[in-house]
């Protein structure tokens, strides 16, 4: 035999040679969309049976009320300040005193805050002009909101 019998022709048949992908499994991909919705699902479920509104504690909601009430004093809408206050509050009985109304107030620590219905007192540090004061914040649960109040 030589080369020239080797030799391929026009007239043989060509070799088939098969180049296509192989069949992937979706199975990985099904598989991977199901833990995704299953995750989502179970945020989304969280969310709606454990509102992080209610991850908030009472201590939590009056040191919102004192930091309204400070920032409200430095405001010069009187109708923001009462929004934070009691009504019938007398400013000159403030618990950052009779002058905070207009200055910047610093809010610097509250604590030994105590609940007892819907009456609340706290023991609030605060700064005006450089200097700090803590007094005792007496509060009331005005809706859904605590307060400010006089006593």
């Amino acid at each position: 035999m030589t080369s020239d019998d080797i030799r391929m022709t026009d007239a043989d048949e060509p070799t088939p040679i098969d180049q296509r992908e192989p069949v992937r499994s979706l199975a990985p991909f099904i598989a991977a969309a199901v833990v995704a919705l299953l995750l989502i699902g179970g945020v989304v479920l969280l969310g709606v049976l454990r509102p992080a509104e209610n991850n908030v504690t009472e201590s939590d909601r009056l040191a919102v009320a004192v930091r309204n009430f400070a920032t409200a004093q430095a405001d010069s809408n009187a109708d923001r300040r009462a929004t934070t206050v009691c009504p019938g509050f007398d400013p000159a009985k403030s618990p950052l005193g009779p002058d905070a109304v207009g200055k910047q107030v610093e809010i610097s620590g509250i604590r030994d805050a105590t609940v007892d219905g819907s009456r609340a007192k706290a023991t609030v540090t605060s700064k005006i002009d450089g200097r700090e004061q803590t007094a005792t914040w007496n509060l009331s649960k005005s809706g859904d909101q605590w307060v400010v109040c006089n006593s």
